[in-house]
């Protein structure tokens, strides 16, 4: 998870020892979640992840995605053979399944030939060709089971928390000025962008990929493995933001005051009609199907983390970073998924996640502690405002907005004084990937 340089790591420790720390971590934690989708009587991370190897794929993105970053770490001549290897893969399965009559899905390929790498790899290849191999397929393998357990972790927040908060994210959102309503009605009534957000909501994890792909770039020709890439902040993301849906219950807008609540909605408000923020806000009784997913965004988290990965590249990175960003706000509020506190109380995990995974070029141990400190007082504090505070959030709307755009602000600002102020400068800058040009952050 962390550097390492990182002070949270004790020198010294043998890497195969920390490999088998991290698969240990990994085996327990998927195989309690499994435990308890059984007990449960939902479908639990490995039936999920076994059903994608032999069965009908929950999607054919992530796998790819897994794959693609995999073989950036491999030598060039075996890069288009294990693609094609995979490609012919999905192309036997998608037969198969329609002879079956199963359901038409991609994926499986891609994830047999990423398993496939690494036995590969760890049986014919030795020295650093072999770790550094490994190291990009164990990279794709943890996207795809975050995946698996992300999908299971929104089931048990389901079943887990009969009641949600979204009367009080409703009337904390006057501050933010009920941003899901403006945007749900621009959206709605737009076809292409309507289509176009929703191709960027979904495919997100493209977008990361590309990210990754330059950042590994030179692993496989001389460079070192990177101290830290965008992967790794997703990762972490995928593990400590679903935490927080237990703490705050949110099913957002769309389901609470729309139309999609399945007769659990408060009303038909969304996106039409603001809904009344007058008495006391209470917990809603939901359905047991619904994620609580809401609090914080982690599109909004996950997509910041691929704009700040991307300044450190060309032009057209950067351009792609900037408008996958605002791409993926627009689409959070307008699909009336998330709320204006939740996209704020993502970005600020981001920002948080950010500042303990990075390493400044020149030393500055409280720069980093005061940013983390910062971004989790944002979060808690924020959470609690919205929780106990949404009457006055909602009677006082132009001090509570200033209040919360004004610490996001601040922490974004103590952000880039630290990692991404230009040499010369008082606050250390970013710390470069190998190959990378010093160029300026800006878009």
């Amino acid at each position: 998870m962390f550097t390492e340089h990182s002070p949270f790591l004790k020198e010294g420790v043998p890497p195969r020892t920390k490999v088998a720390i991290g698969i240990a971590l990994v085996a327990t934690f998927m195989c309690a979640l499994q435990i308890t989708a059984m007990l449960c009587g939902f479908r639990g991370p490995l039936e999920r992840l076994i059903s994608d190897y032999v069965g009908a794929p929950a999607g054919f993105t992530v796998p790819w995605a897994a794959l693609v970053v995999a073989l950036v770490a491999v030598p060039r001549q075996y890069r288009l053979p294990a693609a094609g290897v995979a490609v012919g893969l999905d192309v036997a399965f998608l037969g198969g399944r329609e002879f079956l009559g199963l359901p038409s899905a991609m994926g499986s390929g891609a994830l047999v030939a990423l398993t496939g790498l690494g036995v590969f790899a760890l049986l014919r290849w030795t020295g650093l060709q072999r770790d550094t191999a490994l190291k990009g397929v164990a990279t794709g393998l943890l996207l795809v089971l975050a995946t698996k357990a992300g999908d299971a972790w929104l089931t048990i927040t389901s079943l887990t928390r009969p009641t949600v908060l979204d009367e009080f994210a409703a009337r904390a959102d006057v501050a933010l000025g009920q941003p899901s309503w403006v945007l749900g009605q621009l959206i709605q009534h737009h076809s292409v962008l309507y289509f176009l957000l929703h191709w960027v909501y979904l495919e997100l994890s493209a977008a990361a990929t590309v990210v990754a792909i330059y950042q590994l770039r030179n692993v496989t020709t001389g460079g070192r493995w990177p101290q830290h890439f965008v992967v790794r902040t997703f990762l972490v993301l995928g593990l400590v933001g679903p935490l927080i849906y237990l703490m705050f219950p949110l099913v957002g807008p769309t389901y609470a005051f729309g139309s999609a609540g399945g007769g659990f909605q408060v009303g038909d408000f969304w996106p039409a009609l603001l809904p009344p923020v007058d008495g006391s806000a209470v917990p809603i009784a939901f359905d047991t199907s619904t994620p609580r997913n809401c609090m914080p965004s982690l599109h909004t988290a996950w997509a910041l983390a691929v704009f700040i990965h991307s300044r450190s590249g060309p032009r057209w990175l950067r351009m792609g970073g900037t408008c996958w960003l605002v791409g993926t706000l627009a689409a959070t509020l307008g699909f009336g998924f998330h709320y204006g506190v939740d996209l704020v109380v993502g970005a600020a995990l981001c920002l948080t996640v950010e500042s303990a995974l990075r390493e400044p070029v020149r030393p500055a141990p409280h720069a980093r502690l005061r940013l983390i400190a910062g971004g989790v007082a944002i979060i808690v504090g924020l959470m609690l405002c919205v929780r106990y505070l949404s009457e006055w959030m909602a009677h006082y709307p132009i001090m509570f907005g200033l209040l919360i755009i004004g610490a996001l602000a601040t922490l974004v600002y103590g952000f880039y004084g630290t990692f991404f102020s230009p040499p010369g400068a008082p606050a250390p800058a970013i710390e470069r990937l190998p190959g990378e040009a010093s160029e300026s952050p800006a878009a």
